[in-house]
């Protein structure tokens, strides 16, 4: 199991919040993805979790569904059909380009309900 993070530009915060199946909706029926030319996409699978962060903190997770890789073997698609669920850490999370590995236990990871305001 590898957990990922990744984080949302605050530029995009409100677009992809409208983008579709933020957490505390109802699965649409769409599938949703995470573009993204890291190498650490090769790692993750359906089951694990991605996770993304915003304005210095965790704003939670989706499970993922699938993954689907480019034909030239840099990065792809990590897939998700809505069930996301908003947590965060009582830490700073700041931001940062491409991916990483989750740092964190999950265990410390409590509800974040104001998880959508900046």
């Amino acid at each position: 199991m590898v957990d990922l993070v990744g984080t949302c530009p605050k530029s995009f915060w409100h677009e992809w919040i409208a983008e579709g199946d933020p957490a505390g909706s109802k699965w649409s029926g769409e599938t949703w993805g995470w573009f993204t030319g890291h190498s650490l996409i090769q790692s993750i699978q359906r089951g694990d979790r991605f996770y993304v962060v915003a304005f210095g903190r965790l704003r939670g997770y989706a499970p993922v569904t699938s993954v689907h890789l480019s034909p030239t073997g840099k990065g792809g698609a990590i897939l998700r059909q809505g069930d996301a669920v908003a947590v965060t850490i009582n830490m700073p999370t700041p931001g940062f380009r491409g991916l990483r590995e989750r740092w964190w236990p999950r265990e410390i990871e409590i509800p974040f309900p104001n998880w959508r305001v900046p």
